[in-house]
């Protein structure tokens, strides 16, 4: 899982790096330019819409073209890495599909670095390796937090992808931050506290994930659900973001709900 992961993060980075090259052709080749995050069949509409006369012109649109046709393999591979990495997840026994903004990516990456979740003593201990446990920068009357740069990076992304596509759905995660961002914080001091929930979030989901395995046996299920062990991680929206001893209980959950 850890090997298909890390080629899955391959092909994204290259996915990236062809849409970054493409898009400056474009702007090249019209005069009005072109949206950056174009699909492969968006850009292939648009380039068919011109025809260049002069020779550095029709040398841009082959090389767009060009690009445009290994946008389309690269998405081919993601399209397929991503298909056994959902297998693999679901084969583990994992849930962590289930919470809002984890991909199979997401889960597989959490699944391969994490490994036992019971190596962490805690959900603060699980923040503090992930490095979403906000550091003490307080000077004098003045309490304030900032954001760690420790932990496992790797981690740190798939929170961070989580929360960014919380914010943009209307999810309890977004609930969170337009409270913190209400409370006076900054919208990055808000995204902080939001990821440092989040993790709880995951942290909790792993712990029953696991803990169903091991009630299950080698090679067996439990028909155990989940959802009342979701439910109550939803984040309060009080001033602080400190890591609490106890999950948090009250609704709305973080996680996706059950259809």
């Amino acid at each position: 899982m850890g090997m298909l992961v890390d080629r899955r993060d391959e092909l994204g980075r290259a996915r990236m790096q062809t849409v970054n090259r493409l898009h400056r052709l474009l702007l090249e080749l019209f005069s009005g330019g072109a949206k950056k995050f174009l699909s492969a069949m968006q850009a292939r509409a648009l380039v068919a819409t011109i025809k260049p006369r002069d020779v550095v012109g029709k040398t841009r649109r082959r090389l767009a073209v060009e690009l445009i046709a290994e946008l389309e393999t690269i998405d081919k591979k993601i399209k397929a890495a991503d298909r056994d990495l959902r297998e693999l997840v679901i084969a583990r026994g994992s849930t962590l599909l289930d919470l809002h903004g984890i991909g199979p990516s997401g889960a597989a990456r959490l699944l391969a670095d994490v490994g036992d979740i019971h190596r962490f003593a805690g959900r603060d201990r699980f923040a503090s390796w992930n490095g979403t446990a906000p550091l003490d920068a307080s000077s004098g009357d003045q309490q304030r937090h900032r954001l760690s740069r420790a932990g496992n990076r790797r981690i740190n992304r798939t929170l961070h992808i989580m929360g960014v596509v919380q914010l943009r759905n209307p999810t309890a995660g977004r609930v969170y931050f337009d409270g913190k961002k209400a409370a006076g914080k900054t919208s990055m001091e808000a995204m902080r506290a939001l990821k440092r929930r989040l993790s709880n979030v995951v942290y909790a989901r792993m712990l029953v994930d696991q803990k169903r395995r091991e009630a299950a046996g080698p090679g067996g299920h439990s028909g155990t659900t989940l959802q009342s062990s979701v439910t109550g991680l939803t984040p309060d929206t009080g001033p602080s973001d400190k890591p609490q001893p106890e999950p948090a209980t009250r609704k709305p959950s973080l996680a996706r709900a059950t259809p």
